[in-house]
């Protein structure tokens, strides 16, 4: 993969030491922190920042922003954040082909993880 060409979030937060606990459930480590605002990464080529927003969002429900993070083993990263899913029996099969569950960062993000599959 060429690091050359890739998209990276910058995420909104008004409190990094959470964000940084609920990513590293999802396996992400920091990789560099300048105070507020940090890096992080799982060394696999995710990549997202955290970058420090008192008062964001002003309410949590309101947060209009949404992470997509594919990964070929759905089911483990499930297991790391069982309680914290969104939608009752996933990670499920979407008919839009995909199999998927969803999070909701410290923030509010909405935050899903799945991988493509084949739909007849």
């Amino acid at each position: 993969m060429s690091m050359d060409h890739r998209a990276v979030a910058i995420i909104p937060s008004n409190d990094l030491d959470k964000s940084e606990a609920f990513y590293r459930r999802l396996k992400f480590d920091v990789v560099s922190d300048y105070g507020h605002y940090r890096i992080l990464d799982d060394g696999h080529g995710w990549h997202l920042h955290l970058t420090h927003v008192a008062g964001w969002p002003r309410n949590i429900e309101d947060n209009p922003f949404g992470l997509y993070l594919y990964v070929e083993d759905v089911d483990a990263l499930a297991e790391a954040v069982r309680e914290l899913i969104i939608e009752e029996g996933a990670p499920h099969e979407k008919p839009w082909g995909t199999y998927e569950f969803s999070v909701s960062d410290p923030s509010g993000l909405l935050v899903r993880v799945g991988r493509i599959i084949d739909v007849p």
